[in-house]
C-alpha cells in the first residue's frame, strides 16, 4: 500500500482539544433535534502503527465520558453468525461517538490471513461488499461511518518490534500473524488494498503527527457532518392484494381431527428444530386477533423453555428510536438462543409505521431492501427464517374482539387502538400486499395462512415450519 498522508498542520494541543470538545458537545446536544446524527469510527491497520496510542490520545483530548471505545482482538468470521452480530450493540445512538478498535474488517483480515488458500479472493470481495452495504444502511439511518487505516512500513515495523518488551509481544501477534514474516506482512497489505479505497490512511511513522492527524480528521468529521441524505420518494405501483386475504378459507377442522394432527405435528416440529444444526427464527405478522399467540403456544408446546426465546414487539422505546431501525432486532438476536420467535417483527416499518405515518415514505420504501439484506445475511449464516402471515376476515376479527371483551382472562388482549385499526383494514391489506411482493425471497419466503378457523391456522403454521425446515 502506498500510504497517503493527509495534509494536516500540527496545532497547539490545548486549542485542538478545545475544538474537539466543542464539536463533541455540539453533536451530543443535537440528539433531540430533527437532524441528529451519530459517528462510528472504524479503526484498523498494521500492528504497532500506533492505532491504540492515537485512540488513547483522542480520548484525552475529548471528554472521555462521551467517547466510547470498543477494543477487541480480531476474531475469525463465523459460519453461523453474521459478521455484524457481535458489534451491533455498540452502534452509537444519535449524539454519540463510538470508536471500534477492532471491527468486522479486522475479523475479515484475521479469517483471510489464517487460511489464505481456502479463503478465495472472490469470497473476500463478497464480504467487503456486504460490509459496505451494511455501512450504507447505517448511514441512511443517520450513523455517519468513517474508516481509518494506520499504515507502517516493513522497516519501521521491525524496528518497533525490536523495542517491544518481550512480555508484551503476545498482544502484537494479531490476525494470526508473525509480524517478523515479510511474506505475511505483504499478504496483509495486499488484502488491505482490496477494501481501503474508501478509508482515511494515516502514516504511522511520525508518532506526534499520527496522533494529531487522527484527531484532526475526527474534528473535521464532527464539524462537517453531512445533512441527512436527501432521497426522493419512489413512484410506487401498488401490488395486487392476494385473493386469500380478501376471502379467507371458511372450512372448519373438526376438533378430534385437530387434536390428532396437533399432537403429531407439535412433536415433529419440536424434534425438527431441536435436531437442525441451524438457528431458527419464526417471524409472525398478520391482522389483530388472527391467532399469533395461540399458534406460538402450540409451536413451543413440546420444547423446553431453555430452548427458545419469544420476543413480543411493541412500539419502540425512546432510546431505540435514537438508533437505526433494525438495531432493536439485531440485539434481540444476540440475546437469543437457537430458536427465536417474534410476535410482530421488523416488518412493522412497512406495515403500521407506514400506515400511521410514523415512518416517512422514503424510509418505508427504503426498508424493503434493508430488510432483505438483513435476512440474507442471516440465512447466509446457518439461519432458517420462517415468516408467517396470519389472516382472517374482517367479520371474524369483529367476532373475536367482542369475545375478548366478554372473556375475563382475555380482556387484556383488546384495546381501543385495536378497534380503531379496523378503520384502516384496507390500508393494511395494501401494505401487506406490497410487503409480500417486495420481501418474498427464495431464502426467506412468506407463508400466508388465511382462514377463519383457528384450528386450521394452528395446523398450517406447524406445517409451514416443517416445510421451511425441509422436513416431510
Amino acid at each position: 500500500m502506498n500510504a497517503q498522508t493527509p495534509v494536516f498542520e500540527l496545532r497547539d494541543e490545548d486549542e485542538l482539544s478545545l475544538d474537539l470538545i466543542e464539536a463533541q458537545y455540539a453533536l451530543r446536544e443535537s440528539r433531540d433535534q430533527k437532524n441528529a446524527k451519530s459517528v462510528l469510527v472504524l479503526v484498523s491497520g498494521i500492528e504497532l502503527a500506533g492505532k491504540g496510542e492515537a485512540v488513547k490520545q483522542l480520548r484525552e483530548w475529548l471528554d472521555p465520558r462521551y467517547l466510547r471505545v470498543k477494543a477487541d482482538a480480531p476474531q475469525r468470521l463465523s459460519s453461523d453468525q453474521a459478521f455484524w452480530q457481535s458489534y451491533t450493540r455498540f452502534i452509537p445512538a444519535e449524539g454519540q461517538i463510538v470508536v471500534m478498535f477492532g471491527n468486522w474488517y479486522s475479523d475479515l483480515l484475521a479469517t483471510a490471513m489464517q487460511d489464505p488458500k481456502a479463503f478465495k479472493d472472490s469470497t473476500f470481495d463478497q464480504y467487503v461488499q456486504k460490509m459496505r452495504d451494511f455501512e450504507n444502511d447505517l448511514r441512511q439511518n443517520h450513523v455517519h461511518v468513517i474508516k481509518v487505516w494506520f499504515d507502517l512500513s516493513w522497516k519501521s515495523l521491525q524496528k518497533r518490534l525490536d523495542q517491544v518488551d518481550p512480555s508484551e509481544q503476545h498482544w502484537h501477534k494479531l490476525h494470526g500473524l508473525d509480524w517478523r514474516n515479510k511474506k505475511q506482512y505483504d499478504t496483509l497489505q495486499s488484502y488491505s488494498q482490496r477494501f481501503t479505497d474508501d478509508w482515511f490512511i494515516i502514516d504511522g511513522e511520525d508518532e506526534k503527527r499520527r496522533d494529531q492527524c487522527f484527531a484532526q480528521y475526527i474534528l473535521q468529521t464532527l464539524q462537517a457532518l453531512p445533512e441527512h441524505p436527501t432521497q426522493v420518494e419512489q413512484t410506487w405501483q401498488q401490488a395486487s392484494i392476494p385473493k386469500e386475504l380478501l376471502v379467507p378459507d371458511q372450512n372448519v377442522l373438526e376438533k378430534e381431527q385437530y387434536k390428532d394432527q396437533l399432537n403429531e405435528l407439535t412433536r415433529k416440529v419440536a424434534e425438527a428444530m431441536r435436531c437442525d444444526k441451524r438457528n431458527v427464527i419464526i417471524a409472525f405478522e398478520g391482522m389483530d386477533a388472527a391467532g399469533k399467540g395461540g399458534a406460538i403456544k402450540r409451536i413451543v408446546k413440546k420444547l423446553d423453555p431453555r430452548e427458545y426465546e419469544i420476543h413480543t414487539i411493541a412500539a419502540p422505546e425512546r432510546y431505540e428510536l435514537r438508533r437505526p431501525y433494525l438495531w432493536r432486532f439485531w440485539n434481540r438476536l444476540n440475546d437469543s438462543g437457537k430458536i427465536t420467535i417474534f410476535d410482530r417483527t421488523w416488518y412493522g416499518r412497512v406495515l403500521v409505521e407506514r400506515i400511521e405515518g410514523f415512518a416517512s415514505t422514503v424510509a418505508w420504501q427504503r426498508a424493503y431492501d434493508e430488510i432483505n439484506r438483513f435476512e440474507q445475511n442471516l440465512t447466509d449464516c446457518q439461519t432458517v427464517i420462517v415468516k408467517i402471515w396470519l389472516a382472517i376476515s374482517k367479520d371474524e376479527q369483529a367476532r373475536r374482539f367482542k369475545e375478548r371483551e366478554q372473556t375475563l382472562h382475555k380482556r387484556f388482549k383488546i384495546t381501543e387502538e385495536d378497534w380503531r385499526n379496523r378503520d384502516k383494514w384496507d390500508q393494511y391489506l395494501e401494505a401487506a400486499a406490497d410487503m409480500f411482493e417486495q420481501t418474498d425471497t427464495a431464502n426467506a419466503p412468506w407463508h400466508v395462512i388465511a382462514t377463519d378457523d383457528k384450528y386450521t391456522a394452528r395446523i398450517e403454521v406447524l406445517k409451514a415450519i416443517l416445510k421451511q425446515l425441509n422436513v416431510d
